[in-house]
């Protein structure tokens, strides 16, 4: 018996390769890890305020007045990095908003949810402003920008 009709990676049409292979392409088209730092500067954001520690008979409470503001600037995180992953054309006026947010969560969560939210924001904000969708022009041109040389 030959393998000359046989594929090369027999396994590489099955379920889970080429779900990696389509999540794959999909987060190589958007500002995936910029979306996913956003994302993630929400919980600190949101959770601090409304944390409530309790040692033994000992109470400790980070609530603060400005706790609807750290719920409606995490909310906004929220939103804001669902948008980086399915909108990326809004990635350079969710990436300004997450900067503007994660620097102003500084007075009002708990210095930025410990400062742990405020840098995950103003990173995920900077990879979105510096993301950029990939160039599909054609290689012909040279550095001068004339064809044929």
């Amino acid at each position: 018996m030959t393998s000359v009709g046989a594929p090369a990676h027999p396994h590489s049409g099955s379920g889970p390769a080429r779900a990696r292979r389509t999540f794959r392409t999909w987060r190589r088209t958007r500002p995936f890890w910029a979306g996913l730092l956003v994302l993630l500067a929400a919980a600190p954001i949101i959770y601090f305020p409304y944390f409530n520690l309790s040692l033994g008979g000992l109470s400790v409470a980070m609530s603060t007045t400005a706790g609807a503001g750290s719920l409606v600037i995490g909310l906004t995180l929220i939103v804001l990095g669902g948008l980086l992953w399915f909108q990326p054309i809004i990635r350079f006026f969710a990436g300004c908003v997450a900067i503007f947010l994660g620097v102003l969560s500084l007075p009002i969560s708990n210095f930025g949810g410990f400062f742990v939210g405020t840098l995950c924001a103003a990173t995920g904000g900077l990879l979105a402003l510096a993301w950029g969708p990939v160039n599909t022009t054609d290689d012909t041109e040279g550095p001068s920008g004339r064809t044929g040389e």
